[in-house]
Order: structure tokens, then sequence, then C-alpha cells
């Protein structure tokens, strides 16, 4: 019983994850006392909300068997077009928003198009639409920020970026956004038909057809969604920062892909795990910022960054591997 139990802790997923996590906090809380300072946690948590919302969908997305190169590049062009249109006093800010939402669902709509239609791979398509994208985005700004504006009277702002004190602690709104994204999108995965699909897609697409698995309107479904959390969080940010640079997220579409890959995602498709996704959203950020606590250069951040995933990668492998053994 004892070692049954054992066994089926090992072969979970988020095993790995977990303890890497409570590793990074206890050895980074233990060289500088100011890492587990409220101030850094709050600071820590802004920044991790925004981009755990697209690695929520993208795991989604890369459990169906496909990913998103163009996620980036979303972050960066949707807030521009909606301070755009709202700089310009075209419309209202939540109009403005509405409309930067529909454009990035159009835009996950016709990656889906381009893959299950066309039978192109994602990582082409998407590539193409990240190019694309961003330089919409640069040509609507001739490359540079949108200018700084006071979002502090707008509902909306305040719905989506605002902040309150618990005492010292300072919460952003958007980690609610988060943590109900995490629940809805957790129970989707595994309490779900719709989760099955998803599953069955990426697992063996030929096999879900025909156990009538409609696997094109799935995948095109998460497409937009991904483009769809990819949209909220640019905007989330740029309210949070007051600026729109439509050079945001470059480089974001990768760093996403590691969080779900080291949270025990597979690359190839057929599992997926929530849970797994937002402790490697955890690890990643708590190491960006750690790392700068105990004075590494920041530039050194990549190299961390493959050591973990290669790592992790090892650590799923071995664990998989033992798992199947029945040892």
């Amino acid at each position: 019983m004892e070692n049954s139990l054992v066994r089926r802790l090992i072969a979970k997923p988020e095993l790995g994850p977990l303890i890497l996590l409570i590793v990074e906090i206890a050895v980074f809380g233990s060289i500088n006392d100011d890492f587990l300072s409220p101030l850094n946690i709050s600071n820590t948590l802004a920044f991790t909300v925004e981009l755990g919302l697209i690695a929520l969908a993208m795991t989604l997305l890369m459990t169906s068997g496909e990913f998103d190169l163009s996620v980036g590049s979303l972050f960066g062009f949707s807030p521009v077009l909606m301070w755009t249109l709202r700089n310009s006093s075209a419309t209202s800010l939540e109009v403005a928003f509405v409309i930067s939402m529909l454009v990035a669902a159009f835009v996950g709509l016709v990656n889906g198009w381009f893959v299950t239609r066309l039978k192109i791979p994602s990582f082409l398509v998407t590539l193409g639409m990240l190019l694309v994208v961003r330089g919409t985005a640069l040509f609507m700004t001739d490359g540079f920020p949108q200018r700084t504006w006071s979002a502090g009277g707008s509902w909306l702002a305040q719905a989506l970026a605002g902040e309150f004190y618990i005492g010292s602690f300072r919460v952003y709104m958007s980690v609610f956004w988060f943590v109900g994204a995490a629940l809805l999108l957790g129970y989707v995965l595994t309490q779900t038909k719709i989760g099955n699909w998803i599953q069955a897609a990426g697992g063996n697409a030929n096999a879900a057809r025909a156990r009538g698995v409609n696997v094109d309107r799935t995948k095109v479904g998460l497409f937009i969604l991904c483009s769809l959390m990819a949209s909220l969080a640019g905007i989330i940010s740029s309210i949070r920062t007051s600026a729109a640079n439509p050079n945001s997220g470059t480089g974001y579409e990768l760093e996403v892909i590691a969080m779900v890959v080291i949270g025990g995602t597979a690359l190839t498709g057929g599992r997926g795990t929530i849970i797994g996704t937002v402790l490697g959203v955890l690890i990643l950020r708590v190491m960006r910022n750690g790392i700068v606590f105990v004075g590494v250069p920041g530039l050194a951040y990549n190299i961390f960054i493959g050591a973990i995933i290669l790592g992790m990668m090892a650590l799923h492998s071995g664990l998989e591997r033992r798992h199947n053994a029945g040892t």
C-alpha cells in the first residue's frame, strides 16, 4: 500500500517542479532576507501573473499537440492598438479594449485555420503571424512606445490591474484573474468532456476523430484562447506600467513554452497539467527575481533557464521510465 502510494506520487509530473520551487525559495531566502519581504513578493507576483495567463492557455494548446509562437507579439500589439484608439479619442477605453480583444481572437482564428485546414505546422504558421503582428505594431507607432496616460479613473483599468493593500502587502487585481483562470482551465482539462477532447487530439488525432472528437474545431478554439490570453496579459501589463511598447513581449513565447514544459506538459501533446504550469511559471519568475537579489548579472538569466529546462526534462524522463517499469 505504501509502495503503491509512493509510486503514484513519483509518477506525478508536478512533483519535480514543486521540489525545485521549494529549493529555489529556500536558497534565495537564506542568501538575502529581502527576497521574502512583502514588497518583493508582491512585485514578483505582478510580473508572474501576466506571463502566467499566457502559459495557462498554452498548456491546453500544447496538450492538443500544437503551440503558438505569436503570443509574444500579441502581448505587445494589443495594448498598442487599444491605446492608439483611446489616445486618438476615436473611442472610449472600454470599446478600445473590446476591439483589441476581437482582433486578437481573429488572429487566433487565422492561426487555427491555417493549421487545421491547410495542414501547415503550427511552428511555421505562428512564426509567420509573429512577424505580421509585431510588424504591424511597429508600423503603427513608428517603433516608439505610446505616450503615457492616466487610466486611474477607468473602472476597466481598476478591474484589470488595480491594486490594494493588506497591511504592507500590495495585491494586484491581476492575481485574481490568474487564479480564476488557473482554476477554470484546470477544471476544464481534468473534469470535462472538452478536456478529454484536448488530450485525445494531442495523444492520437486520428483515433480521436474515429471516436467522434472534432479535433479541428478543438484546436481552433485553443488557438483563439491563446491569442485572447496574450492580449489580456499585454493590456494588463500596459495599464500597470503606463506604457504601450510595440516591442513588449519579445521572447515571451519561448519563455512561456519553457514554463509549460518545465511544469510537466508533454511537448509532443497528449498530456498537460495546469498545476504543473503554475509551478513552472513560479519557478522561472522566482529564478529571475532571485538571481538579481543574490548579485548574479541579469544577463546570465538564460543560462539558468536553459539549465532548468534540461534538468527538468531529464527528471521527467527518468520518473516516467521508472513509473512505466513499475518500480
